[in-house]
């Protein structure tokens, strides 16, 4: 055990965070000391156990008391907040999480509003704008004020698709209605066929036109049918109340199918999209107006911002100036601040998220950061490092979890969790600076200096698939070949237009399977088992080891506990405050009824098999189209998830692995995977390269788009977008054999992949 870990019980200072017996998910009754005011690196394989030491055990406990302190009055009403399974935690500060988590689905949140960079700049043109045209709100498309009343500040308008609607060659009594659960039969169907308003056997093409508008936007309106008196809307108003004003994700997929059908959003006429009243609109800065300045590149608007000099809002300009270069600063100069926040990707949220505490006042507070480098090319990092650092420099405790070995470069302190993953994880590895890590012998310090080398033999392609003239965002009329049967990687700095290339011209394409990050469709039920198919013949062989239903094994079915629904646990709704969630005491998480618990299959019962991780399952079912399933969720590294695990709880490599391992039992041709090594130990990203090869040799063509060294160095092939982002990019700096990259291109990627396969260490 490392020496510093020797003094943990003796010591009582008021600079670390003293962790003591956590226990939360898999850890193994970890304790640790960490310093405070410090930058510490959390690292180890997936699923060993970081996530669960610093989000759900010491991140969770700051947020349970501080949300303890404020609801402190109201605690004879709702339930507390679950308090992590740990022995003892000392001296924590207020945490502030920035993880990955999507800023929202709210299309009112903009790059601008979620940095406060918008709000600087409305008071910057109610200032110094001519002409005046009033207070900061009259620039807010989310005040009455300033919002363009057509589309109500949100710079779209919806066009409704009657087609989609209904059929017009048909009458009500033949099925007229397509909208799902108005067809014939149901409740509303009965209430327009018997409102007397119209001829069920009428095909809606031959209604006069005042019934024809009646038909479909009549407001409420009291009818008779029968003996009752009941409320009647027209079909598009009804439908526009109660489904399409709902949020999307909230619908269930046929209707939220539908809804993607029906409603078409297009540019508002009135603003042209800006969302703004023409009074807004037409004040000017040095002949700009904050629409223009909103739909600038972020790395322009600072340039414009620093043009501005006015001693009036001198404090003010210094702030937003200083927002914007920390944008360019953080590898986001490509953005707009009219991007729509749901349109960023979890990296980019981060960095966006980040933006708002490097202004902050607040100091002597816990920042707590989730990969913090998702989504960067090594160029970018370095920046990303700086504002860690800048962080901790104004007298903040920064944790962060993190496999890139040039962030555990700049880390005060290192905690190594492992050795493996789930239950042979969880446990300390090494715990102190550096230099000690990488003469500890554990997995992570082992690896510190891995480097993959450059292939001595490339495959050759087995022909070419072109893009022609793609403009996809920046992409600048880019034509480009990718080689098939070989391993193709694509790269560039973020913002360069590679998803654009790629995802835009190629995901459509027949036999091409995409396995990107984006969150898995399925609610907190959903889990492994159920996303890959694994769990119909585990029922299979359930029911008939015991001669029952297999219905019965589902927790979505007759089986499930009626305590929680097949949950395990139960969900209490605080309104103004996230959701909590008890273990409910039906049946103690299990899932199932006592009844289903009873059944077993080789000695264990449905619940204990969902509580296996895939590799202990492999072993449980030796052969069949489980274990078919099961091989390939180990060969796609998530060996270690649980069966039964929800997968509201996996990070976008691991959804994007799930995705792969399921895509990998249809056979396809082309495989597209975006940024794969996300989430992995420099140890499992070696596992990724066999596997990628194991595809490729299997007669695939596989095309990554990546930042990470190491696949770069291992490709047939590579494609280098840039030479920077936004305007910037958008060109193919080179397309070729890594050797060849690395001999004669003067691009950023090509600067970082030499000192990568070359002597220098990444590590400073």
């Amino acid at each position: 055990m490392p020496a510093s870990l020797s003094a943990l019980e003796t010591a009582d200072s008021h600079d670390v965070i003293q962790v003591r017996g956590a226990r939360e998910n898999n850890l193994a009754g970890v304790s640790v000391d960490i310093p405070k005011r410090r930058l510490t690196v959390f690292t180890g394989v997936s699923g060993s156990g970081k996530s669960s030491l610093v989000f759900d055990t010491i991140a969770a406990e700051s947020s349970r008391l501080i949300n303890e302190t404020y609801t402190a009055f109201v605690q004879n009403f709702m339930p507390s907040l679950a308090r992590p399974d740990v022995d003892a935690l000392r001296n924590l500060s207020a945490a502030i999480i920035v993880d990955q988590e999507r800023i929202g689905a709210n299309a009112r949140s903009t790059v601008g509003t979620a940095t406060d960079a918008h709000t600087m700049l409305r008071v910057l043109f109610s200032r110094l704008g001519t002409p005046h045209a009033g207070s900061p709100s009259a620039f807010s498309f989310n005040r009455a004020e300033g919002m363009c009343l057509a589309c109500e500040g949100l710079g779209k308008a919806s066009e409704i698709d009657l087609d989609e609607f209904v059929d017009r060659s048909l009458s009500l009594d033949d099925g007229a209605v397509k909208v799902p659960g108005y067809g014939v039969g149901t409740w509303y169907w009965q209430l327009m066929a018997g409102s007397g308003l119209f001829d069920p056997s009428l095909a809606l093409k031959d209604y006069p036109a005042d019934v024809w508008e009646r038909f479909l936007y009549q407001p409420a309106t009291k009818v008779k049918v029968g003996t009752s008196n009941l409320t009647f809307e027209g079909l598009v108003t009804r439908v526009k109340r109660q489904l399409l004003t709902k949020d999307r994700e909230s619908l269930q997929s046929h209707v939220r199918a539908f809804a993607d059908r029906a409603v078409k959003l297009t540019r508002c006429p009135d603003c042209d999209g800006a969302r703004l009243n023409a009074a807004a609109l037409a004040v000017r800065i040095d002949g700009v107006g904050i629409a223009e300045c909103s739909r600038m590149q972020i790395s322009e608007l600072a340039g414009f911002v620093r043009g501005i000099q006015s001693a009036a809002v001198g404090p003010m300009l210094e702030g937003l100036r200083g927002t914007l270069e920390s944008m360019v600063d953080i590898g986001l100069g490509y953005l707009s601040l009219d991007r729509e926040s749901s349109t960023l990707s979890g990296g980019e949220a981060q960095r966006v998220k980040l933006v708002r505490h490097l202004g902050s006042p607040l100091t002597d507070v816990t920042y707590v950061f989730d990969e913090p480098t998702v989504g960067l090319h090594p160029h970018d990092i370095q920046r990303m490092n700086e504002l860690l650092l800048q962080l901790r420099d104004k007298g903040n405790t920064v944790l962060v979890v993190e496999h890139k070995p040039e962030t555990i470069g700049i880390a005060d302190y290192v905690v190594d969790l492992g050795p493996g993953a789930g239950q042979a994880g969880g446990r300390l590895c090494y715990a102190g600076d550096l230099p000690g890590l990488k003469k500890s012998g554990t997995l992570t310090g082992r690896y510190l200096d891995h480097r993959v080398a450059l292939r001595d033999q490339v495959r050759r392609p087995t022909g070419w698939l072109p893009i022609v003239g793609a403009s996809l965002n920046n992409l600048r009329e880019v034509s480009v070949e990718i080689p098939l049967g070989v391993l193709t990687v694509v790269t560039g700095v973020a913002g360069s237009g590679k998803s654009s290339l790629i995802h835009g011209s190629l995901t459509g394409r027949e036999g091409v399977i995409v396995a990107g990050q984006e969150p898995i469709r399925g609610s907190r039920r959903s889990n492994p088992a159920t996303y890959t198919g694994l769990l119909d013949p585990i029922r299979a062989e359930f029911a008939k080891a015991n001669q029952v239903k297999a219905g019965l094994f589902s927790a979505n079915s007759v089986g499930a506990c009626p305590g929680c629904k097949g949950l395990g646990v139960v969900y209490t709704d605080l309104a103004m405050m996230a959701e909590v969630a008890s273990v409910c005491e039906d049946c103690n998480g299990e899932r199932f009824t006592a009844e289903v618990l009873a059944y077993q299959l080789r000695g264990k019962n449905i619940s204990e098999v969902l509580s296996m991780s895939a590799v202990e399952a492999r072993s449980f079912f030796e052969r069949g189209s489980a274990r078919a399933i099961l091989d390939r969720l180990v060969a796609v590294g998530l060996g270690y998830l649980g069966l039964g695990q929800p997968l509201t709880t996996l990070s976008g490599g691991e959804r994007q692995r799930l995705k792969l391992a399921i895509h990998m039992g249809k056979g396809g041709t082309t495989y597209i995977l975006d940024e794969p090594t996300t989430g992995l130990h420099l140890a499992d990203v070696d596992q990724l390269l066999t596997l990628l090869d194991r595809l490729v040799d299997d007669g695939n063509t596989v095309i990554v788009i990546e930042h990470h060294q190491a696949v770069m160095a291992h490709a047939d092939w590579l494609i280098d977008l840039g030479p920077g982002a936004g305007h910037d990019g958008g060109q193919i700096v080179f397309t070729g054999v890594p050797a060849d990259l690395v001999e004669s291109s003067a691009s950023l990627t090509a600067d970082h992949l030499r000192r990568y396969v070359g002597a220098q260490p990444a590590l400073v």
